[in-house]
């Protein structure tokens, strides 16, 4: 999706984080953006803040198909027209080994990670192949390919993120719909808060001596993928900071 294509571009997850950098810096590179998150009062932020193309709230939860159909109804007639998703929802929730860990989070993130991409999936893929062009770009994570203590469940729906990519490219062949993952290692966004239940000091020792990740850093990444020309298909990015080696490991040295 070049420049040139002016179609909207869904972005989940637009609250926060990788999503909200990534729906304000394609609405600046003058794609309208639909931007999906539960917080209403985050999404009205996002769309003041953005310059170049407007930017649609969408209040919905990605867990609920029926709410997520209900709201791009009411999408305005002339943003209706969607060229791009960009699968960005996700969360992480607990972090310790499995067998001390909370069958609830473990579902709240199949639910999110899962089931919330493939609801988008079965929701704006089908309009997509009609049109012969499209692009989804899912936000994976290098935790699909490096295990780390605690990353168990998490991970594991990261890998479905990852492998189901590339069977979606697999089945997208001759449709004109292209297909990439983008998998960020360490960055500080919210997310560290909300798998910490909002313990800051904590999250924060996540981060203590090395330079992480931005918002920023992913969402051109992501941006990057969109801006290839129609017969490039950028399968899969991998970006960590340059003090993380693999996983959640640091290069650190030890008594």
């Amino acid at each position: 999706m070049t420049q040139d294509d002016r179609g909207s571009v869904v972005v989940t997850g637009a609250s926060s984080g990788f999503g909200f950098r990534t729906a304000q810096l394609l609405a600046e590179q003058g794609h309208p953006v639909i931007a999906v998150a539960r917080r209403p009062d985050r999404l009205d932020e996002l769309a003041d803040s953005a310059t170049g193309a407007r930017v649609v709230p969408v209040v919905a939860d990605v867990r609920n198909p029926d709410e997520l159909k209900r709201a791009f109804e009411k999408i305005p007639q002339e943003y209706a027209d969607i060229r791009a998703l960009v699968n960005n929802a996700g969360l992480s929730k607990g972090f310790g080994p499995l067998q001390d860990g909370d069958p609830r989070l473990w579902q709240e993130m199949i639910d999110t990670n899962v089931t919330g991409v493939l609801n988008l999936i079965g929701l704006l893929l089908p309009g997509l192949v009609r049109r012969g062009a499209g692009h989804i770009v899912n936000v994976g994570s290098i935790a699909a390919h490096y295990p780390y203590l605690g990353g168990n469940v998490y991970a594991a729906t990261k890998a479905f993120v990852h492998q189901l990519s590339l069977n979606m490219r697999a089945d997208l062949a001759g449709t004109g719909v292209r297909v990439s993952c983008v998998a960020p290692g360490m960055a500080r966004t919210e997310f560290a808060l909300v798998r910490y239940e909002q313990d800051a000091a904590r999250a924060d020792q996540l981060y203590d001596g090395i330079t992480p990740l931005g918002a920023d850093d992913v969402a051109q990444a992501v941006a990057w993928c969109l801006s290839r020309p129609p017969h490039v298909n950028v399968n899969l990015i991998e970006i960590m900071p340059t003090d993380q080696p693999f996983g959640l490991g640091l290069a650190r040295t030890r008594p």
